[in-house]
């Protein structure tokens, strides 16, 4: 009964959401007051429909419903409960569920929070939004049913994928694609600014806590994605230029982009084309990721399915938002013509700078990540694009985007100087110099990588508190009063600087060991002593594992006591290997089991992981960031401009 009532609350979600899309955008071009009217409810309505489906759904893995396809293909019985909710969009079609549950929310928020937006401004917002879902309710309808029932269920599932059975995977998917949907939110206000046919700085200051809160949400899922694959996959890493890593990447960098972009619009409306195209793409760029994922067209570790029929349907759904917002882009683009003049030695320029170093660096990883694809097609050639590409295209742009920031952010508004921005940050860049200059003298016959990212990361985070120190003029009762989205500010560019030195550090004096480890019998890597004193068999909740114990030390004093396990999932008939880490502030000792070898012994591989964990904090910084700057309340929906900016339309 609770799946029927799931599938008609989908099916009654869908017809919302045609009425959202068209009866508001009608009512908006007429200037009728009634029909605009019906874009609140509508969105409020579509959003309880789609929470109650995916409500249904979640029920049906928690009671294990084996009566559905979709629980007997992606749950067990004795699976713990944890995978059991997450396997709710473990899968394709729960996935796809959650992704127009977010498509729906974000459009109800901005129903309940966007009373200060003009009447025909939030009419067409709304309309775009419910649009996006109306494409999305009919894939999932159509092509994606997640509640096709079995006509004999069978006595128990085929359990989940044993990868996703992690906390990790259980919260980067709904975190991610907060992300990925946040940047519909920026679209719709994109194509309803088209529509209406002006940008201004009230539009810039609507558009930038979307842009802001997708922006965080990707930062926050990219980070537990990371964090999953170092961890879980074993291979020592915790970025491998996988397609589907990329595919949420380049959203991130033009939402980045985006979100100093419309700084710009709101400070100076300049840059208004550049926004509004930024905003396209941005969400055009999630809708790329939601086919590389979904096509089948790229193989991935990550991919959620390889069905070349639902690939065709998204990419129609592509084609026609990106088509079509395109293609209205050219026709308003004599609209949006740019109010603010600055120099060429500006806040503005810095930011225009910013902007380019990021959408060259999302075009040089979306090449990299499609062009196997394409030399297979055109050239009948099949290729590998892998790290190396990926490390010698991409760092560059980055290096530049760090050694630019902490300038921009010191010079004034409309014109100013480089050599008076830099008169108070001279002294931090010579102290940035010798933190990595110390780095290159204390190692030995090894690359750049390390020392550049210690001196970026110290540019950057000293940088911040250069800045800080002259928005405060140096009084400490000032400091404490500065804005938060100040605040969020210097915390996000700080963060990048910790990641920054983070991801050189790991790169560049990472070292790893593999070996046949005797029981009883210690080896070496690095200065630490490991022991293995033992392999024993373990049986977890639907596993079967083989549970090593080796003993970590150093200079003869121990230091912990590490499990890595081989594990085996009857139901799946897989393995998975489970790293064992020693984690710590300067490094990570990662250590992987293999199998038992016919001469005695085990296969052992042993990473020595310097500065890992200031990725991680690297990352939740730049999200603390934005989610400061998100509580500012000029950061709010429209705040300050309701007034000056609310639109009477008169009753017919």
């Amino acid at each position: 009964m609770i799946t029927e009532l799931g599938h008609f609350a989908l099916l009654l979600a869908f017809g919302v959401a045609l009425v959202q899309t068209i009866v508001p955008l009608i009512g908006a071009h007429k200037r009728w007051p009634g029909w605009m009217a019906v874009a609140e409810p509508a969105a409020g309505a579509q959003f309880a429909l789609t929470a109650l489906s995916f409500g249904a759904l979640m029920w049906a893995f928690i009671v294990s419903d084996f009566s559905l396809q979709l629980v007997v293909s992606n749950s067990h019985s004795a699976k713990p409960m944890l995978y059991k909710i997450s396997g709710t969009w473990g899968n394709h079609e729960g996935s796809m569920l959650l992704w127009v549950l977010i498509v729906t929310l974000f459009g109800a928020m901005a129903a309940w929070f966007g009373g200060g937006l003009p009447p025909t401004l939030r009419a067409r917002v709304l309309s775009v939004q419910s649009a996006i879902a109306v494409a999305f309710f009919a894939f999932i309808i159509f092509t994606s049913n997640p509640f096709t029932r079995l006509a004999t269920p069978p006595f128990d599932g085929r359990d989940l994928n044993p990868l996703l059975q992690d906390p990790g995977l259980a919260f980067h998917p709904p975190f991610l694609y907060l992300g990925y949907v946040g940047l519909s939110m920026t679209f719709s206000f994109a194509v309803a600014a088209l529509i209406e046919g002006r940008v201004d700085a009230a539009w810039g200051r609507w558009v930038r806590p979307w842009t802001l809160a997708a922006w965080v949400f990707l930062t926050i899922g990219i980070a537990l994605g990371s964090w999953w694959a170092y961890y879980e996959l074993g291979w020592g890493g915790f970025w491998f230029w996988d397609p589907v890593e990329n595919a949420s990447f380049m959203p991130w960098l033009l939402a980045a982009a985006l979100l100093h972009s419309a700084i710009v619009v709101e400070k100076r409306e300049s840059l208004k084309s550049w926004t509004i195209l930024l905003a396209i793409l941005a969400f055009g760029f999630s809708l790329i990721g939601t086919f590389i994922v979904r096509s089948g067209l790229l193989t991935s570790v990550h991919a959620f399915a390889n069905d070349p029929e639902r690939g065709v349907w998204i990419l129609m759904i592509l084609a026609f938002f990106m088509g079509g917002a395109l293609i209205l882009f050219t026709l308003r683009a004599g609209a949006m013509e740019a109010r603010g003049v600055f120099g060429m030695v500006s806040r503005e320029s810095a930011l225009v700078v910013n902007n380019l170093l990021l959408a060259v660096a999302c075009f040089v990883v979306f090449v990299g990540t499609m062009w196997p694809l394409v030399a297979e097609m055109f050239f009948d050639r099949k290729l590998s694009v892998g790290p190396p590409f990926f490390n010698a295209a991409f760092t560059p742009f980055m290096v530049a985007l760090g050694l630019i920031l902490p300038i921009g952010s010191t010079i004034p508004w409309k014109r100013g100087g480089v050599l008076k921005a830099m008169r108070p940050l001279r002294y931090v860049f010579v102290l940035a110099l010798a933190i990595g200059g110390l780095a290159y003298a204390m190692q030995t016959g090894q690359s750049l990588i390390g020392p550049m990212g210690m001196f970026l990361g110290a540019w950057l985070i000293m940088g911040v508190i250069v800045e800080l120190i002259q928005r405060s003029r140096g009084n400490l009762g000032r400091l404490m009063r500065l804005p938060r989205a100040d605040w969020g500010k210097a915390t996000a560019h700080a963060g990048l600087g910790v990641t920054m030195a983070g991801v050189a550090g790991l790169t560049g004096w990472a070292m790893d060991d593999i070996r046949v480890a005797q029981v009883n019998e210690p080896f070496d890597v690095g200065a630490y002593t490991l022991t293995l004193n033992g392999v024993q068999e373990v049986r977890g909740p639907n596993y079967l594992s083989s549970m090593a114990d080796i003993t970590l030390a150093r200079d003869g004093r121990v230091l912990s006591e590490l499990r890595p396990e081989k594990r085996f999932y009857p139901v799946a008939q897989m393995p998975t290997t489970e790293a064992a880490i020693d984690y710590n502030l300067a490094r990570d000792v990662y250590v992987v089991i293999g199998d038992a070898q016919q001469g005695g012994g085990w296969v052992v591989r042993t990473y020595i992981k310097p500065m890992t964990n200031w990725v991680w904090i690297g990352c939740a910084l730049m999200a603390l960031g934005g989610l400061l700057s998100l509580t500012d309340r000029r950061f709010r929906v429209a705040a300050g401009a309701a007034k000056s900016h609310r639109e009477t339309v008169p009753a017919e």
